[in-house]
């Protein structure tokens, strides 16, 4: 995912994702595991032929560890994230506007943010270094 304008543009993370046939979504997010790095969520299909939303949520956690990362950070609470995306015609590729609300463990949103989010297929001809 990548940030809009409103923070300096750069990678929030690098994930694997699969969207099920049963719209269902599930992610494997390149955060350490202390922090939330699994998180799920639902699709929808929108009018438009190639346009689908998303609704996820990641699930608690922990805050980002120190700097340097000696300890895990304090609890986090969830997070949400809501997509909404153009598939390309070729199927491989989709992007789009995303918008990220963070919250603490009492409910409250402590980060809200914008951004664009691109992916790529993972194909049988896809290697390493095509994901790095």
């Amino acid at each position: 995912m990548q940030n809009g304008a409103s923070i300096p543009d750069t990678v929030i993370d690098n994930a694997l994702v699969v969207w099920h046939s049963d719209k269902t979504e599930i992610m494997n997010s390149g955060r350490p595991p202390q922090d939330g790095d699994f998180c799920m969520g639902v699709w929808e299909h929108t009018r438009n032929s190639n346009k689908y939303k998303l609704n996820h949520f990641a699930w608690g956690g922990n805050a980002f560890p120190t700097d340097p990362p000696t300890e895990i950070g304090p609890p986090a609470g969830p997070t949400h994230i809501v997509e909404e995306v153009t598939l390309s015609p070729d199927g491989d590729h989709y992007t789009g506007p995303f918008t990220l609300d963070a919250y603490d463990t009492s409910g409250n949103i402590s980060t809200s943010f914008t951004g664009v989010i691109t992916a790529t297929r993972i194909t049988m001809a896809t290697k390493v270094g095509d994901l790095l």
